[in-house]
């Protein structure tokens, strides 16, 4: 696995006139090299493939990165770099742009004199947005703990508990059953906070007659879910129905067209034409969904802004959703892989509206 992805990013570098590239991004040395430590870097070359990391992990590192030559750096990492780049010939460098800071640029640029350095923007992430079956796999184990775990928080969640009750019950049940910690930090938004798109857990006691929005997920052998399920305890109103009628029609329309060939732009306006048909398009201000994988966040993005066209092995959220500040709000959220005809639901949990008492 790892070689086949030392051989599509020197393509790359090959497409993007680059002898060299430099990574620093922890996600993306991760995927990569296999290795799992806090610290290190990977340097590709036409022909070689190096780990450099620290005393650490010299034992760590050479079991887990696969094919990969496994060297400790000097005190000062570029250092070794630039011993690597010229013993190589290597005179013009790829980095990640987006993973350095000012200060660790003047560094580098210091400590790499003579070589030209050159910022690259996601050249590791455009390889990540493909899943292969091994992560595919992963991924659903990933979304089926998802799935188990609304289903016992069903049997929990009541009036009177706070939103913190709540979200320590999902994460506490996720770690119990596999996951390594949260994909993020879990949203209870109960009541009038249901309304807030990204409404954490608080102290808020949870009320009768009123939304509880419940958005989670479990980070699960280096990958994400992400799920969101909005119910009712007590009585619903019929503008809760009526909302909550609303995003599902617009959340099945999506999950119904989403196709290879699509762009993200085209995604997003399956789901939002409909909320705004009904008149509420000014209450969903966020995109359809993102890109999901070692990150929660990641691309393509299914947004207004999303220009990505999307392929096979892309693994995306659909999490359309209506806010109205005073009253509350719905949202409701799937993961899915786009397949070679149109998509898979990776999550399977019910969308009924469900009343708990």
């Amino acid at each position: 696995m790892q070689q086949q992805r030392i051989r599509r990013l020197r393509e790359t570098l090959q497409e993007k006139g680059l002898e060299a590239v430099l990574i620093t991004n922890a996600t993306n040395r991760l995927y990569m090299t296999g290795f799992t430590g806090s610290a290190g870097y990977v340097l590709i070359t036409g022909d070689r493939a190096v780990l450099l990391t620290d005393f650490r992990y010299m034992t760590q590192a050479p079991q887990q990165a696969a094919g990969y030559e496994v060297i400790e750096h000097a005190p000062s990492p570029m250092d070794t770099v630039k011993a690597l780049l010229t013993k190589a010939g290597v005179a013009r460098l790829g980095f990640e742009q987006n993973d350095l800071t000012y200060g660790a640029y003047r560094d580098y640029a210091e400590k790499l004199a003579g070589i030209e350095l050159v910022p690259t923007d996601g050249l590791v992430e455009t390889l990540r947005m493909i899943k292969d079956e091994s992560e595919l796999a992963v991924m659903q184990e990933a979304a089926d703990l998802a799935d188990r775990t609304y289903t016992y928080v069903l049997g929990v969640i009541q009036s009177g508990m706070k939103e913190l009750d709540v979200a320590l019950e999902l994460e506490t049940f996720m770690r119990k059953n596999g996951a390594t910690s949260t994909s993020f930090e879990t949203i209870v938004a109960s009541g009038e906070r249901s309304a807030l798109p990204h409404g954490k857990a608080s102290d808020r006691v949870i009320g009768t007659n009123e939304f509880v929005k419940l958005d989670y997920g479990a980070y699960y052998k280096g990958y994400c879910s992400d799920i969101t399920r909005t119910v009712v305890l007590g009585k619903p109103t019929d503008k809760h129905r009526e909302i909550y009628d609303i995003v599902l029609e617009a959340q099945l329309a999506a999950l119904e067209q989403i196709r290879p060939g699509m762009t993200g732009k085209e995604a997003d306006a399956v789901a939002r034409d409909i909320i705004t048909r009904y008149g509420y398009g000014d209450h969903f201000g966020h995109g359809l969904g993102h890109g999901l994988g070692m990150e929660v966040h990641e691309a393509p993005r299914l947004s207004r802004l999303g220009d990505i066209v999307l392929k096979p092995g892309m693994t995306v959220t659909v999490e359309p959703g209506i806010y109205l500040p005073g009253f509350g709000g719905v949202r409701i959220e799937d993961d899915i892989v786009i397949t070679e005809t149109g998509n898979r639901r990776l999550t399977q949990s019910s969308k009924d509206l469900i009343v708990l008492p």
